[in-house]
C-alpha cells in the first residue's frame, strides 16, 4: 500500500468514529547529534518509510520500492494525515516510529484489501531530506584567511577543491578522489545555480560549506545515480585559485637597495633566485632548494610572457613578488605535473645580478691619493689589495685570507681580463670599486667558488707599484747609457768582464736609478740570465767584442732578442 494513495473518505470516517478521540504517538528512537532544522508545515521532504500493522504485519515500504517518498508536508499532502502530522519537528537522520490512530489513517473503511478498516498503523520513518521552496543557497564559512587580496566575483574563474554530499552524510563525489580541482567560470551559467552564487565572495584558501536546496542544485531529475531526484547537496569546498581573463601582471616590489646603477633592459643576461607558489601558498618550485640561481635572458622570450616583463626594470639586489595569471604563465594546459592548467602563479624574485653582452668593465674610483702622476701600466710590477663579492654582496674571496697581499706583472694575463682593465692605471693608495661582466671574468662555466655568468665586484687597493721593462727585455737604461758601454762595464780595466764584475756593474746602475731591472724577479737571477746572453762562446766573460747592445734604445736585450 502506497502512503501516498490517502482515500477520500479520510474526512467521512473521522465524522462518523465514535469511540475516544486519540492522537499520533511518535517515539524519536534514533536522533542525530546535529539538527541544523526541523521540518515545519509547507516544507518538502524526502524520507523513507516502513508501515506495519501494530503485531508487526508489513503492508507498505520504500525500501521494497528502491526510492524513498518526496512530498510536501501539510497543505496539499499526498499521504495521510497522520503520517503528515508525525514527521512534523523531524531532523534529517532521525528515524521515528509514529503510531497513527484509525481515523488519521484510512478510518472505517481501510483501503481495499491491504488495510482493514478501523485499523492503526506504525511507521518507521528515516528523514533523508528537507527543504523549502524559499530556501536559498546557505554558505557557512568554516575558514577564512586573515588576508583577502581578492574575492570571487562573477565571469572570474576559479580552481577548487570539493566534498560532495546528501544531507544525511552520504558522499556522492569528491575532487579530492582525482586529485584534480574542479576548474569553471563563475556566474556564467556553467555550475547548478546554488554552486554559482555560493562560490561567490569566496577568498583564495576559504573553506565554505555550501548547502543547496533542490532547485537551485539538480532537481527533479536528480544526477545519475550519484544525486537522487529533488536531493538537497552539501558542498564542502576549499578555494585554491582565482583569476580573471583581463587580470594584467602584478609586480609588488619589496625592497629596493639604496644604490642601483642601472636597471634591466630586454637583451640583458640575468641571474635570480625565486621562489614559486600557488596563490594557495603551495610551493611548487624553487631555485633556493637546487643551490643555484636561474639565468637568462630577458626580453626575447626565453622565459614565460608575465616572467619576462617581470624582470624588466629591477635592480640589482631587488626583491619583487610578482602574481602571474595562467594566459602570462602556462596556460590551459600547465606544464607536466608540477604546474596545473589555469593556474596562477606567485614568484618571489631575489634579483642577483644581470648584464649585457656589449657590457664594458666598470671602474669607480672611491679614493684617489693627491700625487697620482705614475700610474700602473703594461709590464709594471705591482702589489695590491683586493676583496671579491658578488653584486648581491655574498663574498667569495679576499687578499685578506692570506699571508702577503698578490702581485702580478700588468699586461701578462695572469689574472682575469676584467680585473686587469681594473688595475691598469692605478696609482699607489688609490681605491676602486670595478664590476667585471662574466665575459670579462669567469664566463658562463664560472670559476673556483664562482658561480657560472657571474657578475663580479673587485674592492682594489693599489700598495706598490714597480715600473716594469718593455716585453722582452730584462733590463731599461732610464738614462743615456755610457759611451761606449764596455769601458765602463770594465771596472777593473782588464779587457773583459766576468760574472762579478757584470753583477756590480748592473747593480750599480740600479743603485743610482740608471737603469730597471724587471720587476717581480729575483734580480740575481736576471742578472745572470742577462750575462749568459751575452757570453757567447760560454768561456765565463763577455769581452768588447761579444757585448751587443739595442744601440737605439740603451736596452740590454734578453736571450729572446739575440
Amino acid at each position: 500500500m502506497d502512503v501516498r494513495s490517502v482515500c477520500v473518505y479520510v474526512v467521512l470516517c473521522v465524522r462518523s468514529w465514535a469511540g475516544p478521540v486519540e492522537d499520533v504517538t511518535v517515539d524519536r528512537y534514533s536522533l542525530p547529534t546535529l539538527c541544523a532544522r526541523e521540518v515545519q508545515q509547507g516544507d518538502y521532504v524526502r524520507y523513507h518509510y516502513t508501515g506495519t500493522f501494530t503485531n508487526g504485519t508489513k503492508f507498505d515500504s520504500s525500501l521494497d520500492k528502491g526510492a524513498p517518498f518526496m512530498g510536501q508536508v501539510g497543505l496539499e499532502s499526498k499521504v495521510i494525515p497522520g503520517l503528515d502530522r508525525g514527521v512534523l519537528g523531524m531532523c534529517v537522520n532521525e528515524r521515528r516510529k509514529i503510531t497513527i490512530p484509525p481515523y488519521l489513517a484510512y478510518g472505517v473503511s481501510g483501503a481495499g484489501s491491504v488495510i482493514p478498516p478501523d485499523t492503526t498503523l506504525v511507521f518507521d520513518v528515516l528523514l533523508l531530506d528537507v527543504w523549502n521552496e524559499s530556501d536559498k543557497a546557505d554558505s557557512r564559512t568554516l575558514f577564512r584567511p586573515q588576508s583577502c587580496r581578492r574575492s570571487v566575483q562573477r565571469s572570474d574563474f576559479v580552481r577548487y577543491h570539493y566534498n560532495g554530499s546528501l544531507l544525511n552524510g552520504t558522499v556522492f563525489d569528491s575532487s579530492y578522489w582525482r586529485n584534480s580541482t574542479y576548474d569553471t567560470y563563475v556566474g556564467q551559467g556553467d555550475l547548478i545555480k546554488g554552486m554559482d552564487e555560493g562560490l561567490l565572495g569566496m577568498c583564495i584558501s576559504e573553506r565554505r560549506s555550501i548547502i543547496i536546496p533542490p532547485f537551485l542544485a539538480y532537481g527533479e531529475k536528480g544526477y545519475g545515480s550519484k544525486v537522487p531526484a529533488y536531493a538537497t547537496v552539501i558542498f564542502d569546498v576549499l578555494l585554491v585559485d582565482v583569476f580573471n581573463v583581463k587580470d594584467d601582471l602584478q609586480v609588488e616590489v619589496q625592497d629596493v637597495p639604496q644604490s642601483c646603477r642601472r636597471k634591466s633592459q630586454a637583451g640583458d643576461y640575468i641571474r635570480y633566485h625565486y621562489n614559486g607558489t600557488f596563490q594557495d601558498g603551495t610551493l611548487f618550485d624553487s631555485s633556493y632548494q637546487r643551490n643555484h640561481t636561474y639565468n637568462t635572458y630577458i626580453g626575447l622570450g626565453h622565459v614565460i610572457a608575465g616572467m619576462d616583463r617581470a624582470l624588466q626594470g629591477v635592480c640589482v639586489g631587488e626583491r619583487r613578488r610578482v602574481t602571474i595569471p595562467p594566459h602570462l604563465a602556462y596556460g590551459e594546459n600547465g606544464t607536466g605535473s608540477l604546474i596545473p592548467g589555469s593556474a596562477v602563479l606567485i614568484f618571489d624574485l631575489h634579483i642577483i645580478d644581470f648584464h649585457n653582452p656589449s657590457d664594458q668593465v666598470d671602474i669607480r674610483v672611491t679614493r684617489s691619493p693627491p700625487d697620482c702622476s705614475t700610474t700602473g701600466t703594461a709590464n709594471d710590477f705591482i702589489t695590491y689589495r683586493y676583496n671579491c663579492s658578488l653584486l648581491d654582496g655574498t663574498r667569495l674571496y679576499s687578499s685578506d685570507d692570506y699571508a702577503k697581499p698578490p702581485q702580478v706583472t700588468l699586461g701578462q694575463g695572469k689574472v682575469i681580463e676584467g680585473l686587469e682593465k681594473g688595475l691598469q692605471g692605478m696609482c699607489v693608495g688609490e681605491r676602486r670599486e670595478v664590476i667585471i661582466p662574466p665575459h670579462f671574468g669567469h664566463g658562463q662555466n664560472g670559476g673556483s667558488g664562482v658561480p657560472s655568468s657571474a657578475v663580479l665586484l673587485f674592492e682594489l687597493e693599489l700598495l706598490e707599484l714597480q715600473k716594469g721593462v718593455p716585453e722582452g727585455y730584462l733590463f731599461l737604461w732610464l738614462e743615456d747609457s755610457p759611451e761606449p758601454l764596455f769601458p765602463a762595464m770594465d771596472l777593473n780595466h782588464n779587457q773583459e768582464v766576468p760574472l762579478e764584475e757584470f753583477i756590480e756593474f748592473i747593480k750599480l746602475q740600479v743603485s743610482e736609478g740608471k737603469g730597471r731591472l724587471r720587476p717581480g724577479v729575483d734580480s740575481d737571477s736576471i742578472i745572470r740570465d742577462m750575462f749568459t746572453n751575452q757570453d757567447q762562446n760560454s768561456d765565463g766573460k763577455i769581452t768588447a767584442n761579444e757585448l751587443r747592445v739595442q744601440t737605439e734604445r740603451g736596452e740590454i736585450p734578453d736571450h729572446e732578442e739575440l
